[in-house]
């Protein structure tokens, strides 16, 4: 009797995962899809516009350019009228005095009542709200209390020095050619003092009290702590909260225009408010660009300053 043996059975074949379907792909596809947002966002208000606000530069760029689509290109023509224009040097001292001026203050003033509130003292953090108030008011509101306190006529202010018997000769701070940039930087400095004050009060919170115990016991006053232990173990957040200070300041357009408009006389133009000038009230784009361009390379400078300062800040 023969026996019959049934065959063996057929190995089944399987195949490995496909590439779409290994967990690899899965990861990096989830990566990009969280990031899609936020590079969409970029390109779309801020690469574009640079680039368009780089390539106007050297058009010339005006409202007819909206009808027929013509934009001839003539070049460093627009930077040569806007560097050679009488108002391009009176706007470029502005801006240095204003952004001086605004930054010194600030960080001054923040400074002081970031040492001051890094004591223990009944409705110390009430007052510390309070003074973040001129930080999340918004501009146009600011501006507009700012135009009401700062007028020659029925200001607060003058209201206030003729009372005391400082000035009853009503100055005009947003009217006089000496005294219009003066105003527009007091403001300024008023609306960043909360800046510098939240990162340098944040600063101060991470030094140990340990080494100011440890100074105390050595001897040293309050100025010799603050010398040697404060500031150097404060000067990266320094380094920072001024190169930012600077990238902001230089830029601020809003402050200005809702106080003086860069007048009178172009005493507190600058050059952030000649771009818009030019652009918007003159319509000539290509050369409201190209101040435009000025100013960001400006900023870009600074920019880099506070990414080696950041830097050299998160090494320490």
């Amino acid at each position: 009797m023969v026996r019959q043996t049934s065959p063996p059975p057929a190995t089944v074949a399987v195949a490995g995962p496909r590439f779409w379907q290994s967990h690899h792909f899965q990861n990096r596809a989830a990566q990009v899809l969280f990031l899609a947002p936020a590079v969409i966002y970029m390109v779309a208000f801020f690469g574009y516009p640079i680039v368009k606000n780089f390539l106007m530069a050297f058009q010339e760029y005006t409202t007819s350019t909206f009808y027929t689509g013509e934009a001839p290109w003539v070049g460093f023509a627009n930077y040569a009228a806007v560097v050679s224009s009488p108002v391009f040097g009176k706007a470029m001292l502005n801006t240095v005095l204003f952004t001086a001026g605004s930054i010194a203050a600030q960080f001054v003033i923040g400074l002081a009542l970031a040492m001051f509130f890094r004591r223990r003292f009944p409705l110390n953090g009430v007052l510390r709200s309070l003074l973040l108030l001129p930080w999340l008011i918004p501009l146009i509101a600011s501006g507009a209390v700012w135009r009401w306190i700062l007028d020659k006529d029925n200001g607060a202010l003058n209201r206030f020095l003729a009372a005391i018997g400082v000035a009853s000769d009503h100055p005009g701070w947003l009217t006089s050619t000496s005294l219009a940039l003066v105003a527009v930087i007091l403001v300024n400095i008023w609306i960043g003092i909360p800046f510098n004050l939240t990162i340098l009060y944040g600063g101060l919170q991470d030094i140990p009290e340990d080494l100011y115990e440890a100074a105390a016991l050595d001897g040293a006053g309050g100025w010799q702590r603050f010398r040697y232990v404060t500031w150097p173990l404060l000067r990266p957040v320094v380094s920072v909260v001024l190169v930012l200070g600077v990238v902001y300041t230089i830029k601020v357009l809003d402050v200005i225009l809702a106080l003086t408009g860069g007048g009178p006389a172009n005493a507190s133009q600058t050059i952030a408010t000649q771009s818009y000038h030019l652009s918007f009230q003159q319509f000539d784009f290509g050369q409201g660009a190209a101040l435009g361009n000025i100013l960001i390379a400006i900023s870009l400078v600074f920019a880099i300053f506070y990414l080696r300062a950041n830097r050299r800040a998160v090494d320490e």
